[in-house]
C-alpha cells in the first residue's frame, strides 16, 4: 500500500536534492480548452508544424499512459545574462543564439532529471508506472505547467514563474500515482501589453495567441528561403528570438546561474558570422552539436548568418558571399548569398551576379539573384 501524500513529500524532497528548481503536481484529466485552442489555431494556420500532429495525443494523457492519474511538472531556471560576452565589432560581426540554446541542449539536461525522478518513484512500488517528456513529447509542456501551478500562462505565450520569470525549461512525467494536484497561479500580466507591442513581426496576434508562422523563433529554424518581409526583422539572430521575454517587466533582474551545464560558451552563443559561412559539417557538429540550436543542422544557421551580414552591411564578407553564390551546392544558400550581395555591395559585384544568373538552374535561386541585381542598381538610400 502506497501512502500517496507521504510519497509526494518524498518526491519533492528528492527533486530538490537533484537540482530541480520547481516541482508541482497536476491532474491527468484531458486538456479540453487546449484542444479547442489547437483546433482553432490549426484552422487559422498558426501552428509551426514541429508539434505532435495528433491533437488527441496532445490533450489526453491517458492515451500516453494507460490509467494515468496525475502529472508531475518540473522547471529548471536558465541564465538570462552572458558573462564576458564578446562584442560585435565592425570588422568582426557576431550573431546570437537565444538563451534557450546556451549551454548543453536542455532536452538532455531535463531528461536526466526526469530519468532520476522516474527511477525514484518506480523504486517505491512495483506497480508504479511513468512516462516522461521534454518539449518534443506529445503533451503541451506549457499547458501542464500552467495546470500544475509552475507559473501562469502569459500574454507572450510563455509560462511565467514568480521566482524565475519565464527563463525556465519545462518538462513533465505522467504517472498512475494519484498525487494531489496543486493550485494554479493567478495571472499577473494585468494591463501590461509590452510583449505583444514589441514583437518584431506581430506574431503575437492577440495576448496569449501566437501565429508561429510569423514568429522569428520559428522562422530561424526553417530550411527554405526566408520570406522577404522577415529578412529585415531577423537582425543578427541565428537561432531563436527572446524579444517577448526581454521586454517583460517580470523578467527584469531575473538571472539565475544554478546549473553549470547551462552556462553559455560566449564564442558559441555569440559566434563570429563570417567563419559560419564556410564551416564544414564535421566542424559544425563538433562545435555546435551539443546545443539545442543545432537540431536542424547547419543550413538554417548559415542562411541566417548571411542575412545577419546583410543586416550589418558587412562589406568584408563580400568575397565569401560571392564564393557561396557561385559554388555552394544548396540553392537556398546560393540565392540568399546573392540577395545579401545586393544589400551590401555596389556596382562592382554586378558582373558576378549576372554570371551567376546565367549559370543558375534553380528557379527560386534565380529569383534571388534577380533581386540582388535590382538591389545593386537601386539608389543607396532605398536599400
Amino acid at each position: 500500500m502506497i501512502h500517496v501524500g507521504q510519497l509526494k513529500e518524498e518526491l519533492i524532497q528528492y527533486a530538490n536534492e537533484i537540482g530541480v528548481d520547481k516541482i508541482r503536481f497536476a491532474s491527468a484529466d484531458t486538456f479540453d480548452s487546449l484542444k479547442d485552442r489547437l483546433i482553432l489555431h490549426e484552422s487559422l494556420g498558426y501552428l509551426s508544424g514541429f508539434e505532435e500532429p495528433d491533437i488527441e495525443k496532445r490533450t489526453n494523457p491517458a492515451l500516453l499512459l494507460p490509467k494515468a492519474k496525475s502529472i508531475v511538472a518540473i522547471a529548471l531556471a536558465y541564465p538570462s545574462k552572458m558573462k564576458d560576452a564578446p562584442r560585435s565589432t565592425k570588422d568582426a560581426r557576431r550573431g546570437i543564439f537565444c538563451r534557450a540554446s546556451w549551454g548543453t541542449d536542455y532536452h538532455v539536461v531535463l531528461k536526466k532529471k526526469l530519468d532520476m525522478l522516474e527511477e525514484f518513484l518506480r523504486s517505491k512500488h512495483e506497480d508504479i508506472r511513468t512516462k516522461s517528456m521534454v518539449d518534443t513529447g506529445e503533451l503541451s509542456d506549457r499547458a501542464v505547467a500552467e495546470r500544475a501551478g509552475i507559473g501562469f500562462s502569459a500574454k507572450n505565450c510563455m509560462i511565467i514563474t514568480p521566482e524565475f520569470g519565464s527563463y525556465v525549461y519545462l518538462a513533465e512525467m505522467i504517472t498512475n500515482v494519484p498525487f494531489e494536484p496543486d493550485e494554479k497561479i493567478e495571472d499577473q500580466c494585468g494591463t501590461c501589453n509590452k510583449c505583444v507591442d514589441s514583437c518584431p513581426t506581430g506574431a503575437l496576434v492577440n495576448p496569449g495567441q501566437l501565429n508561429s508562422q510569423r514568429c522569428i523563433s520559428f522562422l530561424t529554424q526553417t530550411k527554405g528561403f526566408l520570406p522577404d518581409e522577415f529578412r529585415s526583422k531577423i537582425g543578427n539572430r541565428l537561432y531563436g528570438c527572446d524579444t517577448c521575454q526581454t521586454v517583460c517587466p517580470i523578467n527584469k533582474g531575473k538571472d539565475f546561474h544554478l546549473h553549470p551545464e547551462m552556462e553559455p560558451d560566449p564564442e558559441i552563443a555569440k559566434p563570429l558570422l563570417k567563419p559560419l559561412l564556410t564551416i564544414s559539417n564535421r566542424e559544425f557538429k563538433e562545435k555546435y552539436g551539443h546545443v539545442s540550436g543545432s537540431w536542424r543542422g547547419k543550413k538554417p544557421i548559415q542562411r541566417n548568418a548571411i542575412l545577419a551580414l546583410a543586416h550589418f552591411k558587412d562589406t568584408s564578407a563580400l568575397p565569401d558571399l560571392v564564393d557561396l553564390m557561385h559554388k555552394d551546392p544548396r540553392p537556398v544558400i546560393r540565392g540568399t548569398a546573392a540577395w545579401a550581395i545586393g544589400k551590401i555591395g555596389d556596382g562592382q559585384q554586378l558582373s558576378e551576379l549576372e554570371k551567376a544568373l546565367e549559370r543558375e538552374s534553380d528557379e527560386e535561386a534565380k529569383q534571388e539573384i534577380i533581386k540582388g541585381i535590382e538591389l545593386l542598381q537601386a539608389p543607396l538610400n532605398t536599400k
